[in-house]
């Protein structure tokens, strides 16, 4: 017992979470953090069906693809460190949130760069994120010796960037950055962002937790899917609200679900969390690989969207564009699914037949889109996702189970 009259002052120190810490789950702050990114991708996503829907694929695909990494660099830097050291006190608790303020500015600013090159709500916004970062960072390195170097790396780099970043845009306001080089400034401070984690944990590791990372980018892509829900549900309002019902309309929405269905189960067949215990050293092959997948899943979104809005309109792009609008993010989806997870779980993961082989179909199938339509086009997808997911359920479960017959496999015999 203490004794009596004896004061004590409680202050929690932000100190590394254990590798091995057992039952370690997203917490609530985690999952509201997510929250706000729904409204990034969201953004995102409404502005590249506009860009698919108007015939302009193409040229909206590299804006989209711009934001797209601001808003998942910024999650996904966030994501790693709270593995490592969350702990939900009130200064940890207000800088997180201060990055939350930072996505809904920078999701406001999606229209202006998505259709006039303007990144100057994008950029303030991610200035924002990346601030409050680096002073958690900085208290790191405060509180927690053996990983200061680490820590002070890493505030170092992000803090440098920012600098590089607020400069970009500056001269870009003044008109002192020629159009011919915004993309190659943008491509160069995104490549120097992607190796400050590399280069920092030379230094000392960060204990973020495998399991943890998991469920983490598992979440993150089902808030991917379920834009895509939502795409597939508003075109389908817009369509009863215009009394536009048809068959197409039908057959879109049911196979749109089916497809997202499939390539949900396909990503959660994989254990991502074995394999980031048993090799950390390839994280960073699969954590970057994400981008690239989550990417995937977005355009698949605005593909869906705009394939259920011709059922009941007359939209400027042709039926093989849209087509391909659905299939070209299947076909990356699954080809980097079955590549960010090689490293992890070599050939116990995704067969290559499976993977390189389904891929090939989803990218033929459009091609009947012409005589067709995009309806049938969509069905067909969505029955070869069906049958990738078939055909790798027996290897993954071997994996999964170990020697273990599973029941798919029984099915299959």
């Amino acid at each position: 017992m203490p004794p009596a009259g004896a004061e004590y002052r409680i202050r929690v120190r932000m100190t590394a979470r254990a590798v091995d810490e057992p039952h370690r789950s997203a917490s609530q702050l985690e999952l509201l953090f997510d929250l706000t990114f729904v409204v990034a991708v969201a953004a995102v996503t409404a502005q590249f069906a506009h860009h698919v829907a108007e015939g302009h694929a193409l040229s909206g695909l590299l804006p989209f693809l711009q934001v797209f990494f601001a808003v998942w660099w910024a999650w996904m830097n966030f994501t790693w460190f709270a593995s490592s050291y969350d702990t939900d006190d009130a200064a940890y608790r207000l800088l997180t949130m201060v990055q939350m303020a930072g996505v809904l500015v920078l999701a406001a600013g999606v229209p202006a760069a998505s259709d006039h090159g303007d990144y100057l709500l994008i950029t303030v916004g991610y200035l924002i994120m990346r601030a409050a970062l680096v002073a958690q960072w900085l208290r790191v390195a405060s509180e927690h010796p053996e990983s200061r170097r680490t820590a002070l790396r890493y505030a170092g780099g992000i803090g440098l960037l920012e600098v590089g970043w607020g400069l970009r845009l500056l001269l870009a306001e003044a008109g002192g950055l020629p159009p011919a080089a915004q993309l190659p400034s943008f491509a160069l401070l995104a490549a120097l962002e992607l190796t400050v984690p590399w280069w920092a944990e030379r230094e000392r590791e960060t204990t973020w937790h495998p399991h943890h990372i998991a469920e983490r980018y598992a979440l993150f892509t089902i808030i991917l899917f379920g834009e895509s829900v939502l795409a597939v549900s508003d075109g389908v309002r817009g369509a009863l609200e215009a009394s536009h019902v048809s068959g197409g309309l039908v057959i879109v929405a049911v196979s749109g679900l089916v497809l997202l269905f499939a390539l949900w189960w396909l990503y959660s067949l994989l254990p991502s969390g074995q394999g980031l215990s048993s090799r950390r050293h390839v994280s960073y092959l699969w954590g970057y690989g994400h981008f690239g997948v989550f990417a995937a899943l977005g355009a698949l979104g605005a593909g869906l969207e705009v394939a259920v809005e011709q059922t009941g309109h007359d939209i400027a792009a042709s039926s093989l564009a849209i087509a391909y609008a659905v299939a070209v993010p299947t076909a990356v989806f699954v080809v980097l699914l079955w590549l960010t997870h090689l490293p992890l779980l070599g050939s116990r993961g995704l067969p290559p037949l499976a993977a390189l082989g389904g891929a090939a179909a989803v990218l033929l199938i459009p091609l009947a889109a012409p005589g067709a339509g995009v309806a049938f086009v969509v069905a067909a997808l969505a029955g070869a996702a069906v049958l990738i997911v078939f055909i790798s359920l027996p290897a993954v479960s071997r994996f999964c189970f170990g020697a273990r017959t599973s029941r798919w496999d029984e099915v299959l015999e």
